[in-house]
């Protein structure tokens, strides 16, 4: 697994022993190389060659681990006794490097230059600076990149995965929250809010003016995320998320090459074939016997750092669309992950909707959209990471979100259990052209429709486990290594 961290030793004492040994020690450090660096020197080790034997005597460091495929991910810069490690994307309106040369030109406005990058870009990274044995994180405001920290009596960090924490001791691992600057000194963590949502009350505009906005931003969240690409996959299940991103993505000028996962017999792969004809786009195929499953939730388990069953279900057939992806000869998957929470795709939207009206609806929908990197994000970037597959996100571009959270209940849902759900993104696909099969076609989540959630039922059945049993039964053995 790739690790991005920053160590603080609370004793005073060098980090380096320490970041090096997160950065090595791990089941998948074979493919490994690493940079690890305090302001003034660097240590720069590639699998295939001899330790530098060069030593850094600070109390805090910075570093990085990678494959040579997923080399571009990342940035390097040290520079006017100020270290900086960048992991991730920024889309528009400046690249990384101007980014980071900025904050290299101008080290006594460390905190003001980040400030202005969470505030003034749109991307999904995280970002690890440097400076006087201080240490400087900011996080996308999405939180699609992840990032973990946390402390005990001998250290304190940052890290984007919670293992490289466990390792270090340290117990009480939280996600680092998005859109804010994070300062770690001697004294602890201090984190101030940049950029993040606010729930006001909802902006009245006709259906046609959202329509037309809505669909503006969403063309444009796609453009920005494969400008420069020439050919693209997409996660697929034949229904009105992943149909539009694929639509849009091809409108585009960008070859797409739709993949489609699930388990034998699902009738869901027969609704993605004939969607798949509905857009004129090439469809891969792939599916899995029971017998996966069970080989693949371990991994699964592993890559999401946690025993949610909810959230195993949904990683699989997503670890299978990476790895398919990854075989396919593609670097790049875009997916319609985030469209449910804004536009109320679940069916407990309705229900309370119908029971409670929709002022607890909408905070309900704020407080999904507000979590959504902890459900759903952090988990599905973990996954992709592993196999080297960049993921892309449409709907988790802020503006977007904003926009969509300050729509009515009424646009996005009806006060009848017998509603469509996200009424609005429906009208786009409409609007756009895509058939009114597809745009009108019902949700089903994806453990559902591929088979997956009953699947790990009857594993865990056949184990005389509760699912919950088995699921954390797998985590603790992972642990334990």
């Amino acid at each position: 697994m790739r690790t991005t961290i920053a160590v603080l030793n609370r004793r005073g004492k060098p980090a380096l022993p320490t970041a090096i040994g997160i950065l090595k020690n791990n089941k998948y450090s074979q493919s490994l190389n690493f940079t690890v660096a305090d302001t003034e020197k660097m240590i720069s080790h590639k699998k295939t060659e001899t330790p530098n034997r060069q030593n850094i005597n600070s109390q805090s460091i910075i570093g990085y681990s990678y494959t040579e495929e997923a080399k571009k991910s990342y940035s390097f810069l040290q520079s006017n006794k100020v270290a900086i490690v960048f992991e991730g994307t920024i889309y528009e309106p400046i690249t990384k490097e101007e980014a980071l040369q900025e904050i290299i030109k101008k080290p006594s406005c460390l905190e003001a230059q980040l400030q202005t990058i969470i505030e003034k870009t749109e991307g999904n990274y995280l970002l690890l600076v440097l400076k006087d044995e201080e240490i400087i994180a900011i996080r996308d405001p999405m939180g699609v990149q992840p990032l973990y920290f946390g402390e005990n009596t001998d250290v304190a960090a940052f890290a984007s995965n919670r293992k490289s924490l466990w390792q270090l001791g340290i117990d009480k691992v939280e996600s680092f929250p998005p859109g804010n600057l994070g300062l770690l000194t001697n004294t602890g963590f201090r984190f101030k809010p940049i950029k993040t949502f606010t729930y006001t009350e909802p902006k009245q505009s006709s259906i046609d003016e959202a329509t037309e906005k809505l669909q503006n931003l969403l063309e444009h969240a796609v453009k920005m995320r494969i400008a420069g690409l020439k050919e693209v996959a997409v996660a697929f299940s034949g229904g009105l998320d992943s149909s539009l991103i694929a639509y849009i993505a091809n409108k585009c000028g960008v070859k797409v090459d739709l993949i489609h996962v699930s388990l034998e017999n699902e009738p869901e792969t027969k609704t993605a074939i004939e969607a798949s004809k509905k857009l004129n786009l090439p469809i891969q195929l792939h599916l899995f016997k029971e017998s996966d499953v069970e080989n693949t939730l371990p991994l699964v388990v592993d890559l999401i750092e946690e025993p949610d069953p909810v959230k195993t279900a949904i990683g699989v057939p997503l670890y299978w669309t990476a790895l398919k992806t990854r075989e396919a000869g593609h670097t790049v998957l875009l997916t319609g992950h985030g469209a449910d929470e804004l536009f109320g795709g679940y069916q407990r939207y309705i229900n309370e909707y119908c029971k409670e009206g929709t002022e607890k609806v909408r905070q309900t929908i704020f407080n999904d959209v507000t979590k959504n990197y902890k459900t759903n994000l952090e988990r599905d970037k973990k996954i992709c990471i592993n196999t080297d597959i960049k993921l892309l996100l449409p709907f988790c571009s802020f503006d977007l979100a904003e926009f969509a959270l300050s729509l009515p209940t009424e646009m996005k849902i009806e006060q009848s259990p017998i509603s469509l759900r996200k009424l609005l993104l429906r009208k786009v696909a409409l609007n756009m052209g895509l058939p009114a099969s597809i745009a009108n076609k019902p949700k089903k989540a994806v453990q559902y429709s591929t088979g997956i959630n009953n699947a790990i039922k009857r594993i865990a059945q056949k184990n005389n486990q509760t699912v919950n049993e088995y699921i954390t039964k797998r985590f603790q053995k992972i642990t334990q290594h």
